[in-house]
């Protein structure tokens, strides 16, 4: 940038010198002289007049010129860093917000696959209490059944006994024959087979 600015500073001064001398250049060329340019008065003061135009031209307008210049480059530069780091701040937001992605799908099928084993636990422990529960209520009717099986067969000997007091009742009463008393055990004992 700095060599741009000097090659543009040299084309000033060349176009600004030559400027002034061209008319002092035709006019020796058109006076049949042989001399291309005369020494005179004049070119002295044409020279001081460009100097002076010169150093006046480069004090307020190269300079502020070449200083708006890296002014300008500096700002384009700062805002080429500028958005340099933010380019890179936003990858590495980019970044960080994969691998937080990332890292919560991982743990969303951790969670999941958990929660998938707790079920298939629970369903086999329930599974079990329900077999633990039924067998334990089976048993508990069988339990229940014999119980009442032998209360059936506790009220059936004392109705027997009963039946026989009363068998014997009616014998000693009637003082039946032998076969009134035969006909009588067996329809007791149909009786009680009957129950």
């Amino acid at each position: 940038m700095t060599r741009s600015r000097h090659v543009l500073g040299h084309h000033v001064a060349l176009s600004v010198l030559a400027g002034p001398l061209w008319p002092a250049v035709a006019a020796a060329a058109e006076s049949g002289k042989h001399s291309l340019i005369e020494i005179n008065g004049s070119l002295i003061v044409q020279l001081i007049s460009f100097l002076v135009l010169l150093a006046v031209l480069h004090r307020f307008v190269y300079k502020p010129l070449v200083a708006t210049l890296d002014a300008r480059s500096a700002a384009i530069k700062q805002q080429l860093a500028e958005a340099q780091a933010a380019r890179e701040a936003a990858q590495r937001q980019l970044a960080e917000f994969e691998a937080k992605l990332q890292a919560a799908q991982a743990e969303a099928q951790t969670v999941r696959e958990r929660a998938l084993r707790e079920a298939a636990e629970l369903r086999e422990r329930l599974t079990a209490e329900a077999r633990q529960e039924a067998t334990r209520l089976v048993e508990s009717a069988r339990a229940e059944i014999q119980q009442d099986i032998r209360r059936a067969r506790a009220e059936l000997r004392a109705e027997m006994g009963t039946l026989a007091v009363e068998i014997a009742e009616r014998i000693i009463q009637r003082s039946l024959r032998g076969e009134d008393h035969e006909r009588l055990v067996q329809d007791a004992l149909a009786r009680l087979d009957s129950r």
